[in-house]
């Protein structure tokens, strides 16, 4: 079964060390989720300028849906300069101002996320009260199953106010391990270990499910009905790690939207985030053979012995 998915928020160039190349967290997200099979709607703005009509293009080139794409005659498509460190982990400078900052109701993405199964949003694109004013609608107009909130938090893009805001109106928190640690000193369980954190914010929150994302130690996710499950990660040759994380949380999703045990959900995220870390940028082809022959030959990293 195909499911809908609705994003929101920044559709931006990230300016990689190798080049220019077209991303955003819920951008790979959405272009992830139809890589799977399911339907998905990106709702963004960009700049009516020549990054603007690229990044359309883009768009159609890679058979994405950007009928809930605005254009903005004032302000630029966004941009991101991206240097990669030592573990070729991505390394961002947010530049401010930009045409995703200034998202405006429109009644074609009302419709979209009043028929979605998921919708989901981050932080970065609420650091505008254009945009976040534009979220809060349309969460409101949301009837379907899952609000995810993948975090992504980005320097100087948020605050402890618009996090626990967010979390609030989510039913699935995803993180990675650095992020954990500041949701922990919002909610005053920083002395709690990683393993502890997830359940600690279920008794917290309204939330169902919570995934922490642990790099190449895999990752880790518990839900209300009282799974809690490790699974380590894949083992692949690391090209780069941009957009892996929202791969994951793609195969994630579907997962539960799915209905399949939670060890399953998180198995099926790691294996499509290591074949996007295994090639450059984020949005290259991945079959889904190559998704199932990495799940089958079960070559897994060594477990971490803190969640196993």
């Amino acid at each position: 079964m195909a499911y809908r998915f609705v994003a929101f928020g920044e559709v931006l160039w990230d300016l990689l060390p190798s080049g220019r190349v077209l991303g955003g967290a819920p951008f790979n997200f959405i272009h992830r989720v139809a890589s799977i099979g399911d339907q998905g709607t990106m709702v963004s703005r960009v700049g009516g300028d020549g990054l603007g009509r690229e990044a359309l293009a883009v768009m159609e080139a890679l058979g994405m849906d950007a009928r809930c794409i605005q254009r903005d005659a004032r302000r630029p498509t966004g941009t991101v300069p991206v240097s990669l460190d030592a573990d070729g982990n991505p390394v961002f400078t947010i530049v401010p101002d930009v045409a995703y900052d200034f998202i405006e109701p429109a009644a074609g993405a009302e419709a979209a996320a009043s028929a979605a199964d998921c919708f989901c949003f981050g932080t970065l694109a609420q650091r505008s009260p254009v945009s976040a004013r534009t979220l809060a609608g349309l969460l409101e107009r949301f009837g379907g199953k899952l609000r995810l909130l993948d975090l992504n938090l980005r320097r100087n893009c948020w605050t402890p106010e618009s996090v626990r805001s967010s979390i609030e109106r989510a039913d699935v928190l995803k993180l990675n391990d650095g992020e954990a640690g500041t949701v922990a000193s919002l909610y005053g369980l920083e002395d709690l270990p990683l393993c502890g954190l997830p359940v600690a914010l279920l008794g917290r929150t309204r939330l169902s499910h919570v995934v922490v994302t642990l790099g190449p130690r895999g990752a880790f996710a518990v839900s209300r009905s009282g799974a809690a499950v490790y699974e380590p990660a894949y083992a692949v040759d690391v090209v780069d790690t941009v957009g892996s994380g929202d791969a994951f949380t793609a195969a994630f999703a579907h997962g539960l939207l799915a209905g399949w045990a939670l060890a399953c959900s998180v198995r099926f995220g790691n294996a499509l985030g290591a074949c996007v870390a295994g090639q450059r940028g984020a949005t290259g082809p991945i079959a889904s053979a190559d998704v199932e022959h990495l799940v089958r030959e079960d070559r897994r990293r060594e477990p971490d012995p803190r969640f196993g």
